[in-house]
């Protein structure tokens, strides 16, 4: 479990990530690609990278290289995760190749002792070395093989989180935002406890925390070694658009069930709705709603999230692509 402290000045720091990170997207795709997490969120995009890569030498020599840096789990040198902007991949790319080389071989260092490194990362960082040059350019080559083709699924992923994380703190303050991040960090105040694979704990100290959505992210969250660098939060996104399906007229019905399909219907009006409200504009029983919501939840095609003594549901952006297929 991570344990991140707050003070009274951290809650008023609380910050959420308006787009995607491409390196942290970048670090978390090459984990969930050497993987088989996710097949239905990733499987596709997986057999597509294969496609193109078996054909692409450049992508391949990239993405291998990269691979020696970030194992699938484990200890990620922070280094490849920048400070955090909205300057795009080039300044992140130039944020890693300034890189001090006494940070390097710290990090370089803590990674050695986990699994085994090539040579030439015992240069990265020297004068007059090329080797951060390639690495760099590694980056980006697996950049455009690993989320290029994908970019606009991820924006519209992380933008939709977005959305679910401002109606949170709209309607119900900073605790509600917090609160919001459930099933996989609890709010036990002044501590946020975040489902982590070790034990640690983070003392933010006034500088406050940056959540940011990723759609490569996946089951828990994840988060800087490093104590002493800027506080960021990387957590799953709630629900990740697939590719457009295509249904015939009806279709929707045939495949989720008549009151099914009429809760993801009336769910998808408005603003986001409690279980009470969807049982009532729908005609069912309260137990009949929560159980149909749960249903369409467990799919990824409702989002919920509590506000205060209430649950809200909201369509998730697949949920609205079926709905959009079958109304065509």
């Amino acid at each position: 479990m991570l344990r991140i402290h707050f003070t009274p000045a951290d809650l008023q720091g609380i910050r959420v990530a308006r787009r995607p990170d491409p390196l942290w997207e970048l670090v978390c795709a090459a984990c969930r690609l050497v993987t088989n997490q996710g097949p239905l969120e990733f499987g596709a995009w997986r057999r597509g990278v294969l496609e193109r890569t078996v054909r692409d030498l450049e992508a391949r020599r990239a993405l291998h290289l990269v691979g020696t840096l970030v194992p699938p789990v484990g200890y990620i040198p922070d280094f490849l995760t920048p400070t955090v902007s909205d300057e795009g991949l080039p300044a992140a790319l130039e944020q890693v190749r300034a890189t001090p080389r006494r940070r390097l071989q710290r990090e370089l260092g803590i990674l050695a002792t986990t699994r085994p490194l090539p040579a030439w990362t015992t240069t990265l960082g020297k004068p007059g070395d090329r080797n951060m040059g390639h690495l760099v350019k590694a980056l980006e080559v697996s950049f455009k093989a690993l989320l290029e083709p994908r970019w606009g699924h991820i924006r519209k992923a992380v933008h939709d989180e977005v959305g679910l994380r401002a109606r949170s703190l709209l309607d119900g303050g900073v605790r509600a935002l917090l609160e919001s991040l459930q099933p996989f960090a609890r709010w036990n105040s002044p501590v946020l406890e975040v489902d982590y694979p070790v034990e640690r704990d983070l003392y933010l100290e006034g500088r406050g925390l940056l959540l940011l959505p990723s759609y490569f992210c996946w089951r828990r969250p994840t988060a800087l070694a490093d104590p002493t660098l800027g506080p960021v939060l990387v957590h799953p996104v709630t629900a990740r658009p697939f590719d457009a399906v295509a249904l015939n007229s009806g279709g929707l019905e045939r495949l989720l069930g008549r009151t099914r399909a009429s809760v993801l219907a009336q769910v998808a009006r408005g603003r986001a709705r409690t279980t009470s409200e969807v049982a009532e504009v729908v005609g069912i029983a309260l137990p009949s709603a929560s159980y149909q919501l749960a249903a369409l939840r467990d799919g990824g095609l409702v989002a919920s999230h509590r506000e205060g003594q209430f649950v809200r549901h909201s369509v998730t952006a697949m949920g609205h692509r079926l709905l959009d297929a079958d109304a065509g």
